[in-house]
């Protein structure tokens, strides 16, 4: 086949409707308060108190990447979608060290395409998106742990995802890391935090019977507190059913920094009437009001999409989000889609938003046709703060 059998950004065969934002709104009542979490272990259902969920813009040990492993995910674009993980693991291993996960048969072959900057060990996973299956990692004083969040492709939508499911455990055990089973189903994208105990999150991606059943939204920003250490969660609507992920919000509203928010905005062809659209403008409306666990303001910056009409491989599927950056050693890595306006426009609004940094702007059209992006395909392990 030409494409992936299931899209990250539209559904081509999951059968899946669409939940309007009306229908999402009754579930955002405002939600506050702190929680303190009860001490966990390997397979345990929390965090200790003293571990949260930090900011990705702090130093790393390593970032993480997956090699696609499965033409029947893939079809005749698994060359394409390995050479642009490849072109990102070269890129992020320029500023500090990266790993790439690949089944024992084909390591060989993805260190080649990698290079001898890269190291690639053997752990089978399915395909790329270490973000949503590897785990996510929490750190304190002299202590880390990988929380493993329970990866279900995404609400079963894609199989085979099994050894993606059991790619964070695996990960763990290898770097000799304790592993906390989280009390949800949810993935590392649908998770954004400003390291300050304040989460953004969509409620269409974890309030869903698909990952979830049965619970309240309530009850699940309590297991989030608890799990990542987090003071407070600022609940988008997001949209399900309009993609594989059901609207993950690291596409949509990122940290800068604790108090300063990256929106993403639909871009100049999207007319309002686009679900898209609608989903955006509700997420303006939420953070314009919010504030974040230490009682802030939040400073909103748009960061508008590119022009669908000008950008390669333009289709339905594809993901041109320069929210979905990733921040590694002193860089930003973001998309460049072929809208030469759009994507200078991006590289200066992030250049100001993280002064000193430098400005990587990547093209990695395969993986945007799968509906992903640079920071779905990487996953950082944050450095232990001292003791």
């Amino acid at each position: 086949m030409d494409r992936p059998a299931l899209s990250r950004r539209r559904l081509l065969r999951a059968g899946a409707t669409a939940v309007p934002l009306v229908a999402l709104s009754g579930l955002l009542p405002a939600l506050g308060g702190s929680a303190r979490a009860a001490t966990g272990a390997a397979a345990g259902p929390a965090a200790t108190a003293a571990l949260q969920l930090p900011s990705e813009t702090g130093p790393h040990t390593r970032t993480f990447l997956a090699w696609p492993a499965l033409s029947s995910i893939w079809g005749r674009q698994l060359a394409g979608v390995r050479n642009d993980v490849a072109t990102i693991a070269k890129a992020v291993a320029r500023y500090e060290p990266v790993v790439v996960l690949a089944r024992a048969a084909q390591v060989a072959d993805a260190q080649a395409a990698c290079g001898s900057g890269v190291q690639v060990v053997p752990v089978t996973v399915d395909d790329l998106w270490i973000r949503d299956f590897g785990p996510s990692f929490v750190v304190g004083p002299g202590a880390i742990a990988g929380v493993d969040t329970n990866f279900n492709g995404w609400g079963n939508k894609q199989n085979p995802h099994n050894d993606d499911a059991a790619a964070a455990a695996a990960l763990c055990t290898r770097y000799g890391i304790t592993r906390i089973d989280a009390p949800l189903v949810t993935e590392g994208g649908a998770l954004e935090t400003d390291g300050q105990g304040t989460l953004l999150a969509t409620v269409s991606s974890i309030v869903n019977k698909n990952r979830n059943p049965g619970q309240t939204q309530a009850q699940l920003e309590q297991k989030l507190k608890t799990t990542f250490g987090l003071q407070k969660v600022i609940w988008l609507a997001g949209v399900a059913g309009q993609d594989i992920t059901d609207d993950h919000v690291d596409a949509l509203a990122r940290f800068s920094a604790p108090g300063h928010v990256i929106l993403d905005n639909p871009g100049p062809s999207t007319p309002t009437s686009d679900i898209w659209y609608q989903v955006y403008a509700q997420a303006k409306q939420v953070l314009s009001s919010a504030t974040d666990a230490r009682g802030r303001s939040l400073t909103v910056v748009e960061l508008p999409e590119p022009d669908y009409s000008k950008i390669r491989g333009k289709g339905s599927d594809f993901l041109a989000s320069y929210t979905n950056f990733y921040t590694a050693g002193g860089a930003v890595f973001l998309p460049q889609y072929g809208d030469k306006k759009a994507d200078a426009a991006a590289v200066s609004i992030l250049g100001s938003l993280f002064p000193g940094s430098d400005i990587v702007p990547l093209n990695i059209d395969t993986i945007a046709s799968g509906g992903g992006g640079i920071h779905c395909a990487t996953q950082s392990q944050p450095v232990v703060p001292a003791a």
